[in-house]
């Protein structure tokens, strides 16, 4: 099952849009009308369990990819980590692997998630790591990730810091081009390395709340804040 990649020079974008959704061809056969012909419901709950499953791949994959297609031609095959003893014991929407981040900065980023969430919808997560240390595909059921949630990861492993896994409701009312603008501006070597890993990754959330507070329009997110 696809996976719709955006690399650029600056940025590592994971949609998981095309990996949701069954194709046409095989949700239905045309007639020569090119009208559906009916499925049955064995049908349907086999395509249902094939999505539910390619989700799964998927989201495992992008964390992987994400953060091997920033630095690197060709995406690397190594999407096995999975270490959900790097999780902390109760749930937050920021987890510091890596430590870039004081406790104070933490606070401040959930208390900014909790009210993106509140007045959006949208759900923001947080991953700060050092590959390959990193809870990986485990956070996908730790934070329950749907197609509204942005899955942020802060990586300097590659050059640039900011990489990003957007669900497929974000993917179609936010420009992918906002991504790279945001990662070309607050995530290259120069930026965090002069002004640190947690500055990068505070501009970034507030680049980032601005953005999903704009209405939907074919002018929204035009501008990195």
């Amino acid at each position: 099952m696809a996976i719709a990649l955006i690399p650029s020079p600056a940025a590592s974008v994971v949609s998981l849009k095309n990996a949701t959704k069954p194709s046409r061809s095989v949700l239905s056969c045309l007639r020569s009308d090119h009208s559906p012909l009916p499925i049955s419901r064995d049908s349907e709950n086999w395509l249902e369990d094939i999505r539910s499953k390619s989700l799964r791949l998927a989201f495992s994959s992008a964390l992987a990819i994400g953060i091997y297609l920033a630095g690197q031609g060709s995406i690397d095959a190594k999407v096995g980590v999975n270490k959900p003893e790097l999780l902390p014991k109760e749930f937050s929407t920021v987890i510091d692997v890596a430590g870039f981040l004081s406790t104070g900065q933490e606070s401040r980023l959930r208390g900014e998630i909790t009210d993106l969430e509140k007045d959006t919808g949208y759900k923001l997560r947080i991953l700060a790591q050092n590959y390959p240390r990193t809870p990986g595909s485990a956070i996908r059921d730790f934070w329950q990730v749907d197609d509204r949630t942005i899955v942020f990861v802060a990586d300097p492993t590659f050059g640039n810091i900011l990489n990003f896994n957007v669900g497929t409701t974000i993917d179609l009312d936010i420009p992918r081009s906002f991504w790279s603008r945001l990662a070309g501006k607050y995530g290259n070597m120069f930026y965090w390395k002069e002004k640190g890993e947690d500055a990068s990754i505070e501009a970034a959330v507030k680049a980032i709340s601005s953005c999903l507070r704009e209405p939907v329009g074919p002018n929204n997110c035009s501008e990195v804040k």
